[in-house]
């Protein structure tokens, strides 16, 4: 029968490996909630971000239908959603009010850019897939 001595390190403690901290400041990344958002807004419409129409109102009124209201509460959240929805079926062709109306809500350029950036790679992905 074989002996092994396990009480000995098998790896000398200059060798373990550190976890390396993100040199982004917390200010500049997405929280998990927002990523989550951003997850969330590649299964939502285009038509999602329009009100509706008095004629979708009235027919939904005479039906008895109600159309689906995907809008956050939270007006940041709504902000980043809206954002991630026109990213997501219109690469960087985004117009200028919603990148605006994503500053003003509280984001930073550099949340943008990581936002387009995710997207953008996740985006080809998808394309070469299918």
């Amino acid at each position: 029968m074989a002996y092994v001595d396990f009480s000995s390190e098998l790896m000398p403690a200059t060798a373990a490996v550190a976890p390396r901290a993100d040199p982004t400041p917390a200010t500049e990344r997405l929280t998990a909630l927002e990523w989550s958002v951003v997850a969330l807004a590649r299964r939502d419409r285009l038509s999602s971000l329009a009100a509706p129409g008095p004629v979708s109102i009235a027919l939904g009124k005479v039906f008895g239908t109600r159309r689906h209201n995907p809008h956050l509460a939270d007006p940041k959240l709504e902000a980043l959603r809206r954002l991630s929805v026109l990213t997501w079926h219109r690469g960087f062709a985004i117009p200028g009010f919603e990148v605006t109306a994503f500053l003003n809500a509280g984001f930073s350029p550099a949340q943008y850019e990581a936002l387009t950036a995710s997207i953008g790679v996740a985006r080809d992905g998808r394309a070469v897939r299918g």
